[in-house]
């Protein structure tokens, strides 16, 4: 299978290991992941930071379990944003989702194998439809692993915003009462995790994207100049990798949607 290119490569994307040691703090104000230590770690997230997604993925996963950081982040971002086969991003999410499984028995201690975990059954869910994901008791298992990240890494903003799209994601398809009864779920509490993930990782433009998303979703009457604002804000943050300019993309579409759709 061959693996679609990232359309907008950039020279400014293209980090050594002395600039992305120095860059890393604002690169992953998100995850709170570790520098690494092994070298081809190092040029995995060379590769994951310019878009070279495949290439990220492979030098990831040919670590092992302490590759699988990188190896599903690159996995799930290319996924997301460039697979244009249905089938395949939902085979991908599963098979993304069933390494974490493996990672969790072997690194308990590890965020990023329940983070991912929750990402990509998150992804799956929506694809699948969320209700259907639901009552195959995905939801449960995403809330889980999401709180268990978040546990072991309370700074973790983006297991914050992913918190924040569960709530609002049920709330949406099953409605307040069935969400709040039978899934804990609160418009209040939606809302808190997105504001949280802000506060943590002030330069987020998905922080953004999500947390507008949610608004529109939820709120769209009273909330839509809110939701514009930071559309717009996302559309225009610094953007200092791929997957930030893959999320500059999205909120420009976004924006562009919303002013035919209103």
């Amino acid at each position: 299978m061959a693996w679609t290119a990232f359309p907008y490569p950039d020279p400014a994307f293209r980090y050594t290991p002395e600039t992305l040691q120095a860059a890393w703090p604002q690169l992953h104000g998100g995850d709170r992941e570790a520098f690494p230590t092994h070298p081809s770690l190092v040029q995995a997230w060379i590769a994951f930071h310019a878009g070279e997604f495949e290439r990220a993925a492979r030098l990831g996963l040919d670590v092992g379990v302490n590759g699988y950081a990188v190896a599903h982040k690159a996995i799930c971002m290319y996924a997301n944003y460039l697979e244009p086969n249905d089938k395949r991003r939902l085979a991908t999410f599963e098979c993304v989702a069933e390494r974490c499984e493996r990672q969790q028995l072997e690194q308990p201690g590890n965020p990023a194998g329940y983070y991912w975990h929750a990402y990509a059954l998150g992804q799956y869910a929506q694809g699948i439809s969320v209700v259907k994901a639901l009552s195959r008791g995905l939801g449960t298992k995403i809330k889980r692993s999401l709180e268990i990240a978040i546990k072991l890494e309370p700074q973790r903003a983006d297991a914050h915003v992913a918190l924040g799209v569960y709530h609002t994601e049920i709330l949406d398809k099953v409605g307040a009462v069935l969400a709040g009864l039978s899934y804990g779920v609160k418009k209040d509490e939606a809302y808190r995790q997105f504001e949280l993930g802000m506060q943590l990782n002030p330069d987020s433009a998905i922080a953004r994207i999500q947390y507008a998303r949610a608004l529109l979703m939820l709120d769209k009457k009273s909330k839509q100049a809110q939701a514009m604002d930071l559309y717009k804000q996302a559309a225009c943050c610094n953007v200092r990798d791929a997957t930030e300019r893959l999320d500059q993309d999205a909120a420009q579409k976004e924006l562009e949607e919303e002013k035919f759709s209103g």
